[in-house]
């Protein structure tokens, strides 16, 4: 059973500590994404599950094994890198057999496990050529598929789609994806792109400062954001992120400037009272231009105007800026739609999907 378990895992570069403390049960077969800011500790994670990396404190364990004191090599466990780490005096076929023939493999099991993982990722007919002559995606197929042929317990990769262009960290994600249902091994994954943890993950582990902020499926994360750090990071773009404070108008609102104050539906367990500086969390799709003359209001919402800013247009939707009566909010419309600087718009708030957060812990309250 190929399942990961990090306990108390601290790691100090002298007297810096850059990891604090994580405790993390990665089950077998699970696809597990790491995402968070540069600087915020999920790669030294990644490398210290390798072996890469010495631990100061804690625990790893792989399939119930500790291998806190076991070499890289013998934790049963591949790393994918960003940089490809390919040989360039070798080609296709001998990057991927080398670790085997390190490993004195027979000549024949080589083979055939070349063979093998070449067709998965589509390489049969680029195995005698060398990097260069390789495409960046081609390439970092070729990385993945000398940590395939190892059939290691663990697939570690560390933001191997970050060298490459938009189309094809899109088309890669996808081939990763297919992968982990063929090959059905665990997979830690390190990434800044939310778009690839959102994508990929079974799981998505959000780290701020070497701190673990939320643990959760894609969706938990992105409907039930633990505080306004995961909210702003995770969506994309994302989550309007405004300080307000709540008010007691002939029931709580939360208000977001003079002009500005919304009505909080009720919610059991919700932890708001009057006076309370807060952080409003709307997401830019629960913000939406209606008509005037549109009559189907829907309970849970608010309609107010808006002012547009800035347009940004990405096709089939168009991000707008909006001054919603003295607040800055972004807004989503429909792409073929036209705007201008200066409009002035009719908006729906949809209040079911809002969140309140805490100013000074920042943390969900509502």
């Amino acid at each position: 059973m190929a399942n990961v378990i990090l306990k108390d895992l601290f790691k100090k570069y002298g007297k810096l500590e850059v990891v604090h403390g994580i405790n993390l049960d990665i089950e077998d077969k699970e696809f597990v994404v790491f995402v968070g800011p540069s600087g915020c500790g999920k790669s030294t994670v990644l490398r210290m599950i390798a072996g890469l990396e010495d631990i100061t404190a804690g625990t790893i364990a792989i399939s119930d094994r500790v291998v806190n004191d076991v070499a890289p090599k013998d934790r049963d466990a591949a790393m994918v890198f960003q940089n490809y780490a390919l040989y360039p005096h070798m080609n296709v076929y001998k990057n991927m057999s080398f670790g085997l023939t390190l490993r004195k493999m027979p000549k024949d099991e080589i083979e055939k496990r070349v063979r093998e993982t070449a067709k998965i990722l589509e390489l049969e007919d680029f195995l005698f050529r060398k990097p260069h002559e390789l495409s960046g995606g081609q390439r970092q197929r070729v990385a993945m598929g000398r940590a395939i042929v190892r059939r290691p317990a663990v697939y570690l990769f560390d933001e191997p789609l970050s060298n490459l262009d938009a189309k094809l960290r899109t088309q890669m994600r996808l081939e990763i994806k297919q992968l982990h249902q063929e090959v059905q091994n665990t997979i830690i994954y390190v990434t800044h792109d939310q778009v690839e943890a959102m994508t990929l993950a079974d799981r998505i582990v959000v780290m701020r400062d070497g701190y673990i902020e939320q643990v959760g499926s894609p969706m938990e994360i992105f409907q039930n954001p633990a505080n306004a750090f995961v909210a702003g990071f995770m969506g994309s773009p994302p989550m309007n992120l405004h300080p307000a404070i709540i008010v007691n108008n002939n029931g709580l609102r939360i208000k977001l400037s003079d002009q500005l104050e919304i009505p909080i539906p009720e919610r059991e367990n919700s932890q708001i009272k009057d006076g309370q500086k807060v952080i409003l969390g709307l997401r830019t799709e629960d913000l939406f231009i209606t008509h005037s003359d549109d009559k189907n209001a829907r309970e849970s919402t608010f309609t107010t105007t808006g002012t547009v800013k800035i347009i940004e247009p990405l096709g089939n939707e168009t991000n707008l800026h909006m001054d919603v009566q003295g607040a800055n909010l972004i807004a989503r419309a429909e792409g073929r739609r036209q705007f201008s600087a200066g409009d002035q718009l009719r908006m729906t708030l949809d209040l079911t999907h809002l969140h309140i957060f805490d100013a000074e812990s920042e943390k969900s309250i509502y």
